[in-house]
C-alpha cells in the first residue's frame, strides 16, 4: 500500500493517511529503532488492558524510515474542543482526571521499561545542570517509590481524541511501568508549562494559556476524587520531572529558561 495524504507532522514523526481505516506514523530517520519498537509494545500492552488506545496493527520501513501503521480515530483532540468551546473547560478537565485514573487502575508486567530510568536519563541529558545540581535531584528522586502503573508520560489535551465512541488517548512514545503519581506530576507540568503546536492559532494561545491554573485545578480535584492522591506526594516528583523535561525544551529557549528557573528557585528554597 502507498502512503496517502500528510495528515500531521511532528518533531519525531509525520503521520499519513493509510487507506480509509489506518494511518501510518513514519519517524524521522534519526529516531532509536528500540524507540518506536517500545512505542508500539507499549500501545499494544495499554488496548489488551481494555484502554481505549488505537489498535497498533503492524511495524514496517518505508524510503528507510521505520512506522508503525495505527487504526485512524476520527474526532477532535480535547485542546482543540477547549479552543472552540471555552465552556467546556470543566468537561475537560473531568475527561482528562477520568481517563488518566482509568489508565492508572491498569498495570503492567515487569519486564516493561519504568519511568525511573526514562526520568533518570532525561536528567542526564540535561545540559544545563551541573553535576551537583544532578546528584540532588537524583538523590531525591532515589527515594520516590515504584509503582506498575501503566503511565503515559504525555498525558495532556492534545493526546485525548474525542471520537463517537468516546475519548480514545493516542501517542504512546513516552509510555512506561511507573507509579501514578509521577504521571500525574508530569501532566500538570505539561498543563502548566507546555508550548502549543507549532502554528496555534492566536485565539487558541490566549483560550489556553488563560485556563492552565483553572484546568489543573479542576484536573486534580477531579483525579482526586477518583484515587488516592496527597498533594504533598504529587509535589514530590516535580523537581525530578522539571530536570527531566530540560533536554526535551533545548529548542524552545523561553520554555528552557522557565523550567531552569524554577528548578533552582525549588533548590534554594531546599538548602534555607
Amino acid at each position: 500500500m502507498e502512503k496517502g495524504a500528510l495528515i500531521g507532522a511532528g518533531r519525531t514523526a509525520d503521520v499519513y493517511a493509510w487507506g480509509d481505516e489506518h494511518v501510518l506514523k513514519l519517524y524521522q530517520e534519526w529516531m532509536p529503532a528500540v524507540a518506536i519498537e517500545r512505542e508500539f509494545a507499549i500501545t499494544r500492552l495499554a488496548r489488551a488492558g481494555g484502554l481505549p488506545v488505537p489498535a497498533a496493527d503492524e511495524m514496517l520501513r518505508i524510503d528507510g524510515r521505520l512506522g508503525i501503521v495505527f487504526e485512524r480515530v476520527y474526532g477532535m483532540s480535547l485542546l482543540k474542543i477547549l479552543e472552540a468551546r471555552p465552556w467546556e473547560l470543566i468537561h475537560v478537565s473531568r475527561l482528562l482526571a477520568e481517563y488518566q485514573a482509568r489508565m492508572h487502575a491498569c498495570s503492567l508486567p515487569p519486564e516493561t521499561l519504568g519511568q525511573r530510568e526514562q526520568i533518570e536519563q532525561g536528567i542526564a541529558w540535561a545540559k544545563d545542570l551541573s553535576e551537583a545540581e544532578k546528584q540532588k535531584i537524583l538523590g531525591l528522586l532515589a527515594r520516590l517509590p515504584d509503582g506498575d502503573a501503566i503511565c503515559h508520560g504525555d498525558f495532556h489535551p492534545d493526546n485525548i481524541i474525542m471520537t463517537e465512541h468516546g475519548p480514545v488517548i493516542i501517542d504512546w512514545m513516552t509510555g512506561r511501568r511507573g507509579h501514578p503519581l509521577a504521571d500525574v506530576a508530569r501532566t500538570v507540568l505539561l498543563i502548566q508549562t507546555g508550548g502549543l503546536p507549532p502554528g496555534a492559532a492566536a485565539a487558541m494561545r490566549l483560550v489556553i494559556n488563560a485556563s492552565r491554573n483553572w484546568l489543573v485545578t479542576l484536573y486534580l480535584t477531579r483525579y482526586r476524587q477518583i484515587r488516592s492522591a496527597s498533594r504533598a506526594g504529587i509535589e514530590a516528583w516535580i523537581l525530578p520531572l522539571l530536570a527531566a523535561r530540560l533536554f526535551e525544551v533545548e529548542s524552545y529557549p523561553m520554555e528552557k529558561q522557565l523550567l531552569l528557573k524554577r528548578i533552582r528557585l525549588t533548590l534554594a528554597r531546599m538548602e534555607q
